[in-house]
């Protein structure tokens, strides 16, 4: 199911203002457990390829005792204004021993040229999106496969390694 971005943002306000009672909570748990699940194919970095993520926008990023993020491989063309829970923007992979790469998470991204950084975060599985002006883009990352000490939306992971 897409969304997006904006009417995800507004939409509650719209209906608390409209109705005036709070917005429903919200769980992310199975959102979280379907995204895990739609990622199990990409366990191998070859069906990744085939299914689309095959544009490296980073190499191997890290940040010092911070942590890493890996190497970022994005499907193009799910870079826009919309987000889908199960179909993130880049799949992120660790690199290893003899070309060898791990899944250890996602991100998904929203460019400032969609949604611009004025604007209020998009929102998904409950967490703001936080702007990276490196890249111009609105980024949340999701160690959905390797478990972060500093949460599972931390953008930096210490268990990740370049």
């Amino acid at each position: 199911m897409k969304m997006n971005i904006l009417s995800a943002v507004l939409l509650p306000f719209a209906w608390i203002a409209a109705s005036g009672h709070s917005a429903p909570a919200t769980d992310p748990t199975h959102d979280l457990q379907a995204l895990r699940a739609s990622l199990a194919p990409y366990s191998s970095f070859a069906l990744a390829k085939k299914a689309g993520y095959d544009t490296a926008i980073t190499d191997c990023m890290s940040n010092g005792d911070v942590g890493a993020m890996g190497t970022h491989w994005a499907k193009t063309s799910l870079i826009n204004a919309t987000v889908t829970p199960t179909e993130p923007e880049a799949l992120i992979y660790e690199p290893g021993a003899n070309g060898e790469v791990s899944l250890v998470g996602v991100e998904f991204i929203v460019p400032f040229a969609a949604v611009p950084k004025t604007a209020p975060a998009p929102v998904l599985f409950g967490q703001k999106f936080s702007q990276n002006e490196v890249f111009g883009v609105w980024a949340l990352h999701v160690w959905t496969h390797r478990t972060n000490p500093r949460g599972l939306f931390a953008p930096w992971n210490p268990r990740v390694h370049c």
